[in-house]
């Protein structure tokens, strides 16, 4: 499977999750816990965020974490020097959903459309 053919597949299945994702970020910004939500997409236990969907229940194919750009900074996932072009590429939350993804294809922001 090509490395396109995955991105497609990752797609479709994160696209389950647009709802309850999207409700999670309006969620977020309306109670000033950050203006940047950032949603992790892992199929491992990690320690970043906190547990929004768990696959364990076997209905679902990723465990999704919530966590922010202020988390990701101080767990140096997004070094200081690097916040400004973060927010250079982020997305409108209301339009689409910010998506750290760990897989075989390794660590990846993907933006989905809600």
């Amino acid at each position: 499977m090509s490395d396109l053919s995955k991105y497609l597949q990752l797609e479709r299945e994160l696209k389950a999750y647009v709802k309850i994702l999207s409700q999670a970020s309006v969620a977020m910004r309306d109670n000033d816990v950050s203006d940047y939500p950032i949603f992790v997409a892992h199929k491992q236990e990690i320690e970043l965020g906190l547990k929004l969907i768990d696959r364990d229940d076997k209905k679902h194919i990723w465990s999704i974490n919530i966590s922010s750009l202020e988390e990701f900074t101080a767990k140096s996932v997004i070094l200081p020097e690097k916040i400004e072009d973060f927010k250079k590429v982020y997305k409108d939350p209301d339009v689409q959903l910010c998506i750290f993804v760990l897989s075989e294809l390794g660590a990846s922001f993907v933006y989905l459309p809600i």
